[in-house]
């Protein structure tokens, strides 16, 4: 039986290897032969700081913007009795499939100048593309489902029993989220945000529609591609991975506050979508 186990486990690792080193080969292709000095000064050039701080910018108030809508949205699809919940969480899934092209086009149909929203706006001078708020818009989109995701899956963790003890002592609804539930599954949604935020910042395609000036950091990292080749886009593309190496390793870090295995235990005690067992 033992042997049987262990061929297992060594036919899966062998499969599952082409898979990660298909994943991490880019990555690691991307250090084997560095041009640090190149790159740092590439992206210290105005332009590419001038993107950076566009993105920085935009993925701020996004993240803001998702935060302030997305937790309520989610401890109402982890807690609230609604009528199709499964219908409703399908559709916080949904812009996560989307391509991003496409995303881009249905926006600007939607926020664009003669689009549904767009147009009354445009007709007011307000613009929604082109402009800081169209990459915002753009980027809520594609990563807001993160937050949401994240959030209800942490508020779904959180004991009801502790909820049910602070509404006997008195706490209304409000009081149970702020003092109880919010506290417990904060961790988590820092952790929905964090990669909410990565994605923001790494959004191509739905911002390449809506607001292709001012550029972005993956929009700069574009149009170098497109003037200067590989080489022209290399510097703003490692500096994306850092970002996003260090957005990962805050989430891991979050997730491990929420009490969240990071890998199944043999004895099945402990999954990654679960809560470790007392």
């Amino acid at each position: 039986m033992t042997g049987r186990i262990k061929f297992t486990f060594l036919l899966f690792t062998l499969l599952g290897s082409v898979l990660l080193a298909d994943l991490i080969l880019p990555i690691l292709n991307l250090l084997i032969h560095p041009d640090w000095q190149g790159w740092t000064t590439a992206v210290t050039q105005p332009g590419a700081m001038e993107a950076l701080k566009v993105s920085l910018l935009a993925s701020f108030i996004a993240v803001l913007f998702m935060m302030f809508l997305g937790v309520p949205l989610a401890y109402v699809l982890a807690r609230a009795d609604l009528p199709l919940k499964r219908f409703w969480t399908s559709l916080v899934f949904l812009p996560m499939v989307v391509p991003d092209l496409a995303g881009g086009i249905l926006l600007l149909q939607t926020f664009g100048p003669n689009g549904t929203i767009g147009h009354p706006l445009d007709s007011r001078n307000i613009a929604l593309t082109n402009n800081l708020a169209g990459i915002v818009l753009a980027q809520i989109f594609v990563a807001a489902p993160f937050v949401i995701v994240s959030a209800t899956a942490a508020f779904t963790s959180v004991d009801p029993k502790l909820e049910l003890a602070a509404a006997t002592l008195g706490d209304s609804r409000w009081q149970i989220f702020r003092r109880v539930s919010l506290p417990l599954a904060w961790p988590g949604i820092a952790a929905g945000l964090t990669l909410a935020w990565i994605r923001a910042l790494g959004e191509f395609g739905s911002t390449l529609i809506m607001a292709y000036n001012p550029h972005t950091l993956p929009v700069y990292m574009w149009v170098k591609f497109e003037s200067d080749g590989l080489t022209g886009a290399l510097p703003a593309a490692f500096f994306l991975v850092v970002l996003a190496a260090m957005a990962v390793g805050v989430s891991m870090l979050f997730n491990r506050m929420t009490g969240y295995a990071d890998f199944v235990k043999p004895s099945g005690k402990a999954i990654s979508a679960g809560r470790k067992a007392a």
